[in-house]
């Protein structure tokens, strides 16, 4: 390992990983993701591991394979044995992912993130993680190529299609619920770096606002872990009682869909709820759920910047640019990059063709990272008697969000 080498950081490594990734995919190189959807178990020999599809498997294996130990490596691991721990990795989040895949699971929008989580949680509280493989359990290094590559889906092209009503309801309810559930978190006692991530989670859109947010701070993951618990775990009821409790205020399709889309915090739940009510509703939730994705970016770089300047502050160091710099995590930079080329370069058909090739292997390092981040968590650690705290105020916050977005709903769809 030359010294070069190693002074390339880890926010670096990621944003040339994830560049490689897209630069590969738009060369040409695509495949049929694997088939992940199952009703009951007799189909799970017949269809997921049936002979074509364990090839998809194998050939998004070798790309994300390949590419990860080219991160581990400019990070100053020993490539071969990252690669062994690597390859049971990728097994355990293929099987979160066929967890995930259930039919009846689906309907409940219970992301693969989950089952990543609790299938590394069960196998290191249980069983433990033998040596060889914690070498591998770089949670940090995946999530950040799965952010960049999360940058690709950030289309600011989507906000347009909302008009002007849904960019002004998707400011409004980001900015004021972010404030209030930071507010809310700080007066509570809950330390900065859990406030952060339970503040964009509430009031932008969930899981991939936590994780961005906890990539930007370099946030606790096992904070990271319990925060995207509340997420999902919430987003469930909220998708299924409030089509009836529109219905039974009377709402319009209009309202309901701009109501379900500001306050539901996954897409997965706002597409699934918007259904339950009709065609309108439907189309209008998602275009304002977009409207604040798009936001995404934006937050995470201006996160980005307040973090390092209140570290640097907290340090009694002098805020300089050069040390804004210093401490600014570079995978935004990334992130930001990856999401102005496919808004503003690349052709809509493009991007429609390479999309879906994207969002899998995207999918896959975050599905890695959350079967590394519960192989290195104590199951007491995650939900201790400490951490109701936060569940209280997370719930506190998504209450306000659930006003706040209803006013905002009615005075400009209603």
């Amino acid at each position: 390992m030359t010294q070069k080498t190693k002074n390339i950081s880890e926010d670096w490594v990621v944003v040339i990983t994830g560049f490689l990734l897209i630069g590969v995919v738009l060369a040409g190189f695509s495949f049929k993701s694997p088939d992940f959807k199952w009703s009951n178990f007799s189909e799970i020999p017949a269809k997921i591991l049936a002979g074509e599809n364990l090839l998809r498997m194998g050939v998004q294996l070798v790309l994300v394979a390949i590419a990860g130990t080219f991160a581990a490596f400019l990070t100053g691991k020993k490539p071969l044995r990252f690669l062994a721990g690597f390859l049971v990795l990728f097994v355990l989040s293929a099987l979160a992912q066929t967890l995930a895949g259930n039919k009846v699971l689906q309907e409940y929008n219970l992301e693969a993130v989950i089952f990543s989580l609790a299938i590394g949680l069960l196998i290191n509280n249980l069983w433990g993680v033998p040596d060889w493989l914690k070498e591998s359990l770089q949670s940090e290094l995946f999530v950040k190529i799965g952010l960049v590559l999360l940058g690709t889906t950030i289309i600011f092209s989507e906000i347009l299609r909302a008009g002007m009503l849904g960019l002004v309801q998707a400011l409004v309810v980001v900015i004021s619920v972010w404030y209030f559930a930071f507010w809310l978190c700080r007066r509570t006692g809950i330390d900065q770096e859990m406030s952060m991530m339970i503040s964009s989670a509430v009031s932008i859109c969930g899981v991939s606002a936590a994780i961005a947010t906890s990539g930007a701070i370099k946030g606790d993951s096992k904070k990271l872990s319990y925060v995207i618990s509340m997420v999902l775990i919430t987003a469930v009821p909220m998708m299924i009682l409030m089509p009836y409790a529109a219905s039974w205020m009377g709402l319009s399709q209009a309202v309901t869909g701009a109501w379900l889309g500001g306050s539901i915090d996954t897409t997965g739940a706002v597409v699934a709820s918007g259904s339950l009510v009709g065609e309108e509703a439907l189309e209008i939730s998602t275009i304002i759920k977009f409207s604040q994705n798009v936001l995404l970016g934006l937050a995470a770089f201006a996160i980005s910047i307040y973090w390092s300047v209140n570290q640097a502050q907290q340090t009694a160091e002098k805020p300089t640019l050069g040390l804004i710099w210093e401490r600014f995590p570079k995978f935004v930079i990334g992130f930001v990059a990856a999401s102005l080329l496919f808004s503003f370069v690349l052709s809509p058909g493009k991007v429609s063709e390479v999309k879906p090739v994207i969002k899998s292997i995207q999918g896959i390092w975050f599905a890695l990272a959350f079967v590394s981040i519960g192989l290195e968590t104590n199951f007491k650690e995650l939900f201790s008697h400490s951490n109701k705290k936060p569940l209280f105020v997370f719930l506190g916050a998504q209450a306000f969000n659930i006003v706040v977005t209803l006013v905002m709903a009615l005075l400009l769809f209603g």
